[in-house]
Order: C-alpha cells, then sequence, then structure tokens
C-alpha cells in the first residue's frame, strides 16, 4: 500500500458559493491506496477515517458526493464498499497558498464603498483570489493595500473580504465585506440564493428560444479534473440552475443575459456548452474556435479578428443587488459593458447588417 503525508487538508470543505472559481487550478492527487488482498468489504468513508488522521465522516462523505474520491477510475457513491485489489484516489481541492497576502498598490474600479462593504468592477485578466501560481497581482493583494490605508484590520483577509469570486477572465461587479458581520451575513444571502447576479454573455450558435432555463447537476469532469462539467442526471455534482434570455441575434452567435439562482464553479459557462452554445473565445470549453458559421475564408477571418479583439471569453458581471447587510436596504448596482466585449458585438453587428444588405441587392436583382 502506497499513500502520501500530510493529507489532512483534503477534508477542507468547498467554498458553497462561487460564482465561477477564482483559479483555473482543479483538484490534485494527494492521496493513492492500493488495497490489501485480504481487504473485507468496507464502507469507503470507515476505511479512510482509519488512514486520514482527523478526517470526520460527513468530510469523507461529502468528498466522495463531490467526485474527490475515485475508485478504480469511477466515481463512487458513499456506501461503496472497499474491496480487496481496490485502487483508491483522494483528490484535494483546497490550493497550497501563501500565509501571507501581501499589499500591492494597483488601482480598484470602486463602484460603492462604505464602512461595511466594497463593490468593485474587475477587469479581465485579474485574478480574485491569491493561490497556486498567483500569489501576487490578485485583487486580494489590492484589497489589503487599499484598506491599510484605510486603517481597515486586514488579518483576516481572504476569508474576509471574498464574499464570491469571478473567473480571472470575467469582467464586472464584485461584492467584498469589510467586517466579519458582513461577511456572515451576505454569507448567508449566497447560500440563499437570494442576491440578484446578471451577466451578460456571446455565446456561438443561434438559440432555439428566447428565453428558458437550464438546470443540470455540476461537478468535476469525470476524465479531465480541471475543468467542470454538466450532468443532466443529477447522480453527480451539485444542482445548478441558470435562467437564460436572448437580447440579440446576430445569426451565427447569440447576446444573452443570464440570472443565476445557484453559483457553482463555472456555471454559466458549463451550462451554456451543455445547451451546445459555449462562449465565445471560452478556450477551456470549445468556444475559441468557429462552431457555428461558414466555410468562407472572409468569415475565418473575421472571426480571428474578433479572438484578437476579445482575447478571452464573453462574460460580464453586469447586475449585482442584495439586502445592504447592516441597514437591511435593497441595494442594487449596474456596470458597462468592458470595451472589448462592445467592440465585438459591435462587430458581429455590422458584419450580419452587411450580409442582409448584400442579400437584399441580390434579391432585388432579380
Amino acid at each position: 500500500m502506497t499513500e502520501t503525508s500530510d493529507i489532512e487538508d483534503i477534508w477542507e470543505d468547498d467554498d458553497p458559493e462561487t460564482d465561477e472559481s477564482a483559479t483555473e487550478q482543479g483538484p490534485v492527487e494527494r492521496l493513492r491506496i492500493v488495497t490489501d488482498k485480504r481487504q473485507e468489504p468496507l464502507r469507503i468513508d470507515k476505511f479512510l477515517m482509519n488512514r486520514v488522521e482527523g478526517a470526520t465522516r460527513n468530510k469523507i462523505q461529502q468528498a466522495v458526493e463531490n467526485g474527490h474520491i475515485i475508485v478504480n477510475n469511477e466515481i463512487v457513491k458513499p456506501n461503496y464498499k472497499v474491496k480487496a485489489g481496490d485502487e483508491i484516489i483522494v483528490y484535494e481541492t483546497r490550493r497550497p497558498e501563501s500565509t501571507e497576502i501581501i499589499p500591492e498598490a494597483m488601482p480598484l474600479n470602486i463602484v460603492f464603498e462604505d464602512e461595511h462593504i466594497m463593490i468593485i468592477n474587475k477587469p479581465a485578466g485579474m485574478v480574485v483570489h491569491p493561490g497556486c501560481g498567483n500569489y501576487s497581482g490578485t485583487l486580494v493583494n489590492g484589497l489589503a493595500h487599499y484598506l491599510q490605508s484605510e486603517n481597515v484590520d486586514t488579518t483576516g483577509l481572504p476569508r474576509v473580504g471574498l464574499v464570491h469570486r469571478i473567473d480571472k477572465d470575467t469582467t464586472g461587479l464584485v461584492v467584498i465585506a469589510k467586517t466579519e458581520r458582513a461577511m456572515s451575513d451576505m454569507a448567508g444571502q449566497f447560500k440563499k440564493h437570494t442576491v440578484h447576479r446578471r451577466y451578460i454573455a456571446l455565446v456561438w450558435g443561434n438559440l432555439e428560444e428566447d428565453e428558458g432555463t437550464i438546470i443540470a447537476h455540476i461537478g468535476r469532469n469525470l476524465r479531465f479534473r480541471k475543468i467542470m462539467a454538466a450532468f443532466p442526471d443529477g447522480d453527480y455534482g451539485k444542482e445548478a440552475i441558470t435562467h437564460y434570455k436572448v437580447l440579440e441575434r446576430f445569426n451565427y452567435v447569440t447576446l444573452v443575459e443570464l440570472r443565476l439562482e445557484t453559483g457553482r464553479t463555472h456555471q454559466i459557462r458549463v451550462h451554456m456548452k451543455s445547451k451546445g452554445h459555449p462562449l465565445f473565445n471560452d478556450g477551456t470549453y470549445g468556444g475559441d474556435h468557429i462552431v457555428k458559421g461558414t466555410v468562407f475564408t472572409k468569415y475565418k477571418q473575421f472571426v480571428e479578428n474578433c479572438f484578437k479583439v476579445l482575447p478571452r471569453h464573453a462574460l460580464h458581471a453586469k447586475e449585482l443587488g442584495f439586502t445592504h447587510p447592516v441597514t437591511r436596504q435593497w441595494i442594487q448596482f449596474d456596470s458597462e459593458l468592458p470595451e472589448d466585449m462592445q467592440q465585438v458585438i459591435e462587430k458581429w453587428r455590422s458584419y450580419i447588417s452587411g450580409m442582409t444588405k448584400q442579400l437584399r441587392e441580390q434579391l432585388d436583382g432579380h
């Protein structure tokens, strides 16, 4: 039997409410066991409790349900009984992080601030949370510097501060808690799904319906553990609900608004891919090549030019609304689409308009 040491950290609970993960790093293998030939059948939670110091049965069961424990290369249920010769792999979900948050001066687009919370409009390319390979230049590093200048205690960062997260290449609104009280209250609102979150995305294809709801569990991809996948049958992952509405159609791509009812990792990106409409230029989920359109060279060149203008997935967290954690008043914020998304949307609008004009001229000629 082979196993690694110092694995207690794998039982750290996942953040239950992240809009989308702040890092592209997936779980890493931290423990591998091949059971003895004389192993008697034993529930996997009981089996691992005897091998992981400090692990509770509840956390082991959660890890199994979240797909972080694999037996013979397959997802198992918590009541699975370990047998002789089983190969068990345990994945660690908590990323290695620096123990010290280094304050860094950086521009922060602060939309709103009082003594309890901040609303920040995050640009593309900024990681929210320090993690594996991203210990500096993150939003939390910038917050540490800014809050220290206001004489706000930053020893609780990043756990106090980050109420939710959005991806590195997703732009838009993020709420920051400046106190323990605000953090606790806001975390509760996200958990109860009472926070209003409206996103704007450009997706491949022409959606059949003008509006609808996507309901599909989201969990780690069973083959590629660093990305997520949708599981419509609900046997694996966590329930995720996304409401969508078409704003404008461009034949080959569609501008949509999306409202999150839940907040799973990469929820919008995974749900749209599951519908056959990946986000425009989303390299992780298949949107960074021509998904819909013609074979003409001019069209290919047009799409490549759009990719250059928008070198990231086309997703923006436009609106954010919630009950103020102290005043108990409903507050809501709106942000403009970033320039790169605006430019690409206008390019598609002009492209389709030109096609329509050309078609009319051809028809008139006949």
